[in-house]
């Protein structure tokens, strides 16, 4: 079912399969233009990296329709918001951000603002009727209607305001304009089957839906074909992988996915974000330790070390199995850097829960830790919870919690010096390297490392370098040493000359894998109760 503003008429025609292929003129029109200019547009993302992922579709679909990126993204004709529904503030901050884009409009009646992502999935006609002035709503469930609204909402001359409910074209199947010419996001799922009473995701991305691994590795051996060298599998919850095919198709599907992603030639680094300790078996951690290309690093949510709140939660794992599990990597993969999620405060937590949080985190010795202060979402069970606390006991708690994880970050960080690490160059990473003339890298386990490149010269992003770890500090590793070997790849090439797997130029900077190590960028935001984080800021959710 769809939900269209009134007088809208629904559109005409059939859309592709979702397991399906999809050329790409399927989604080409004719270029949208403005006194014969391409019209141009920028996408401002929110919230989890399947938010980035998706916009890099929303993007590639923009683009196949004769849109041009803006060069200056304040100056764009289009604007398309992808929003985030998770934290407290996701509502404030859009209604914000676009009542400062409405002098533009009234100045530029021309310009268009769209809408989508999961708040718009949950808000709906709501922003419209708080801010008349834009022009598209869509949900998580229909990303590929964008440019089809945009047309209609011209012609019209009013609103298009467009909800799927259930998943009609599988995202990964749409266009894309990559961000990175050396890491690329895939989704093998979309959706969550799970109920945890604090997480409105599975309300608005719905039920786990599987691509089918041919599709994946397609989409994996393209990019490797095109010089990516690190891969990232995204899902709401990736170890679910398969359960949608049922029988020997889908036993053990994510752990055969990640050895089959361990054949793709010319393929160096593989992520994947984010498991659920519920579904986390041994096979996958076998998978993990025997197959090179898969990077030491795993993102475990905890979100709780009490037992009674992550069954009020609706967890369905405990404190000691999800120790369990982590002392389990450790014993396959001895250098493995493990991060969490955390939430404080949930409703009806006690100081001994707390206590019991903090003990785990202490045995655990996460490498980070991405803390959320709860806070109350309309819709989830939890908000509805008898026990909701008090903010200055949410915050006194978050404290405490924040200063033990900053310290154990900070010794495992110490731990590796004089350590040698491989690095695979990144841009925009490193916010003080034009000042200290250092250069920034991912570690194979994810730490971000800030380097010296000494005597070597022509470093790109996308190449990779190896140097010797000289000081650890609570976000961040430092190699003042020089660089002991540079290879130049073709990843390094395209960056240079400003080219994309899908051929279209960029200059934006972007994060390799997930999650990340270091300290935040302002965007994207801490995102998601099921565990696809995208930073390490704290946070409320």
């Amino acid at each position: 079912m769809q939900q269209r503003t009134p007088g809208e008429r629904a559109g005409t025609g059939s859309h592709p399969s979702i397991f399906g292929e999809t050329p790409g003129s399927r989604w080409a029109g004719v270029a949208p233009t403005l006194a014969g200019v391409s019209r141009s547009y920028t996408v401002r993302t929110y919230g989890c990296q399947m938010n980035v992922h998706d916009s890099e579709r929303m993007a590639g679909l923009l683009e196949g329709a004769g849109y041009a990126r803006a060069e200056d993204p304040d100056t764009a004709d289009v604007v398309v918001f992808n929003t985030c529904a998770v934290r407290e503030n996701a509502d404030n901050k859009l209604y914000g951000n676009l009542g400062h884009l409405r002098p533009r409009k009234v100045a530029n009646p021309d310009m268009q603002i769209a809408v989508g992502g999961c708040l718009a999935q949950k808000d709906r006609e709501t922003i419209t009727r708080r801010a008349p002035w834009v022009d598209v709503v869509f949900g998580t469930h229909n990303v590929h209607a964008l440019p089809t609204l945009l047309d209609r909402a011209r012609h019209n001359e009013a609103a298009q305001v467009e909800i799927a409910e259930s998943l009609e074209v599988f995202p990964s199947t749409l266009p894309a304009r990559r961000e990175s010419a050396y890491a690329g996001w895939v989704s093998i799922s979309v959706g969550c089957n799970n109920t945890c009473t604090f997480c409105i995701v599975p309300s608005l991305r719905g039920k786990e839906r599987d691509r089918r691994p041919g599709d994946v590795l397609a989409e994996v051996s393209a990019l490797a074909a095109d010089g990516v060298l690190e891969v990232t599998l995204l899902g709401q919850n990736v170890n679910a992988y398969g359960s949608e095919f049922g029988g020997e198709a889908g036993r053990g599907a994510f752990a055969k996915l990640l050895r089959s992603c361990g054949d793709v030639e010319g393929l160096e680094r593989v992520r994947f974000t984010s498991p659920h300790p519920r579904d986390f078996t041994s096979d996958v951690i076998a998978a993990m330790a025997q197959t090179p290309n898969v990077c030491p690093q795993l993102h475990m949510p905890l979100q709780s070390g009490s037992d009674d709140v992550l069954r009020r939660m609706r967890r369905s794992y405990r404190s000691s199995r999800f120790l369990r599990i982590l002392a389990e990597v450790r014993e396959s993969i001895p250098h493995a850097a493990i991060s969490t999620d955390i939430i404080v405060g949930f409703p009806g937590e006690t100081e001994r829960d707390f206590a019991d949080t903090l003990d785990v985190v202490r045995e655990a010795r996460f490498a980070q830790a991405f803390t959320f202060q709860y806070s109350t979402r309309p819709g989830t069970p939890a908000a509805e919870m008898d026990g909701q606390l008090p903010k200055e006991v949410v915050q006194e708690r978050y404290e405490r919690l924040v200063a033990l994880q900053e310290e154990i970050s900070w010794q495992e960080n110490r731990a590796q010096e004089g350590r040698e690490v491989e690095l695979l160059v990144s841009s925009g990473e490193g916010r003080k390297d034009g000042a200290t003339r250092r250069l920034t890298g991912r570690a194979r386990d994810g730490r971000l490392v800030h380097f010296a490149p000494g005597t070597t010269t022509g470093i790109r992003p996308g190449d990779v370098v190896t140097v010797v770890i000289d000081r650890g500090a609570p976000h961040h590793l430092v190699a003042d040493g020089g660089v002991l070997t540079h290879r130049r790849t073709r990843a390094g090439d395209a960056a240079e000359a400003g080219t994309r797997p899908a051929g279209a130029p960029t200059t934006a900077p972007t994060t390799l894998g997930l999650p990340v190590f270091g300290r935040p960028a302002d965007e994207p935001e801490p995102a998601t109760g099921c565990g696809v984080p995208a930073t390490t800021s704290g946070g409320s959710r």
